[in-house]
């Protein structure tokens, strides 16, 4: 009996062992098929002539990833670009870095922006990096404005009773500050920062889309404006949408009838389809907890972003 028992747990042994490696290949074959599609298509597929399509949505930070994808459409044999905006704007830096890098694929490649739902304040100025804007009638527009808000709770915390000391080095360091009542000194500060901002928005938008003084005055107030307001008021091109805009490639770059139009994305499959999160339940599962869970912090951190500093950002 105790020899047919260990010939029994030997048997048993070997089933798990077999098990939990074919979990563990299944999972490696998962990362690397994710790893062979991280820039949201095959290599094989960005050789060949296509229109890369690629979307810039949320708030906009000027992330490396979204840099660096279009760093490799103007890299690759993409014959022109879509580039699809839904964002109400963000960070001035990061518009201005999203800019640079879209004048940069359009010196290229020809390039179309169509504004999927919104395309507002640093989302305009992503817009106006392309050589041709494209929006649907109800599409919202504009925003052309800078902003920075602070937090005042100097009343806050006197009724509560907590008093904040500061040692300064100059009375405008670290000013307007929510601790402190916001002096005239640190306001003008502040303000000169905003309308140096807001003169370099102007400047981009004015020779962008070619309007004289007047015209720029009619939009830069910070209201937004609709799809068909703004092709009246020269901020947008035409209506229509990704078939309108393939059409103006064609027609107007010459680019050849019936090429593919292939998706690019900053993160690719593996975090479109959760492989990430997957391939970390399948490791665990396996007994692999550590690398399990490594995987799963890599997936929360590239989701990451900080939002600080001078606003180019539109919300109701």
């Amino acid at each position: 009996m105790d020899r047919e028992y260990l010939v029994e747990r030997r048997k048993l042994s070997r089933r798990v062992t077999f098990w939990r490696a074919l979990t563990f290949l299944i999972a490696l074959v998962i990362i690397l098929v994710a790893g062979f599609y991280a820039a949201g298509g095959g290599q094989m597929e960005r050789r060949l002539a296509h229109i890369a399509k690629l979307k810039i949505s949320g708030v906009i930070t000027g992330d490396d990833a979204t840099i660096k994808l279009i760093h490799d459409v103007e890299e690759s044999n993409a014959k022109g670009a879509l580039i699809i905006i839904e964002s109400p704007g963000g960070t001035v830096t990061g518009s201005e870095a999203l800019y640079e890098a879209l004048r940069k694929l359009s010196a290229k490649k020809p390039t179309v922006a169509i504004v999927d739902g919104m395309a507002a304040s640093g989302g305009f100025i992503a817009a106006i990096g392309t050589d041709h804007i494209i929006a649907r009638e109800t599409s919202i527009v504009g925003s052309i404005g800078v902003l920075f808000q602070y937090p005042d709770v100097v009343r806050m915390l006197d009724l509560i009773g907590v008093k904040v000391e500061s040692i300064k080095s100059s009375p405008l360091k670290a000013a307007p500050s929510p601790i402190e009542s916001a002096t005239p000194e640190s306001r003008a500060a502040i303000a000169a920062l905003v309308n140096a901002n807001f003169e370099w928005f102007k400047a981009l938008v004015k020779n962008r889309r070619h309007l004289d003084d007047t015209q720029l005055a009619a939009v830069s107030d910070g209201r937004v404006f609709t799809g068909k307001q703004g092709v009246e008021l020269m901020l947008v091109d035409e209506l229509g949408s990704e078939d309108q805009a393939i059409a103006w490639l064609e027609k107007e770059r010459s680019l050849s009838k019936g090429l593919p139009v292939r998706e690019w994305h900053p993160h690719g499959l593996a975090e479109r389809w959760g492989l990430t999160e997957n391939a970390a339940s399948i490791l665990k599962m396996a007994g692999f907890e550590k690398i399990g869970s490594a995987l799963e912090q890599l997936g929360e951190a590239s989701r990451a972003h900080v939002l600080d500093g001078m606003l180019v950002l539109w919300h109701p």
